[in-house]
């Protein structure tokens, strides 16, 4: 799993860089204030999201016998990038308004992850 999370966080955060770049130089002209603010909201949360999953991969390599809760913050962490980033880049990029009714699941998600964290980190595992 440590692998997987490793994995999957540096291509996360090289996927916010690679975002945030694009709206910066390729999306400035094309789309509004507003819409460019929800892109690079999404950007910014992805890159905390995928340092968070950083943080579990290491944390799951220091550990014999990992507690769950510390693999389903992971697990937590890629789904709320999926769900929250998403659906802003998806909102930003298109103006449909019904793609934010689904952003804060996505919110759900992170908050379900920290909290997922800050138990493992109470098991005293690692």
């Amino acid at each position: 799993m440590t692998q997987i999370f490793l994995s999957i966080a540096a291509v996360l955060g090289g996927l916010s860089v690679a975002a945030g770049a694009f709206a910066s130089h390729a999306l400035r002209e094309k789309i509004s204030e507003r819409s460019l603010e929800i892109f690079e909201t999404g950007a910014r949360y992805q890159m905390y999201h995928a340092l968070a999953l950083l943080l579990v991969a290491v944390l799951l390599s220091r550990s014999e016998s990992p507690p769950s809760t510390l693999i389903a913050s992971g697990w937590l962490f890629i789904i709320g990038i999926a769900i929250f980033s998403g659906s802003l880049y998806a909102l930003s990029l298109t103006g449909i308004k019904s793609l934010g009714a689904i952003t804060p699941l996505g919110g759900v998600a992170f908050l379900a992850g920290w909290g997922a964290l800050a138990i493992a980190a109470g098991s005293g595992k690692f």
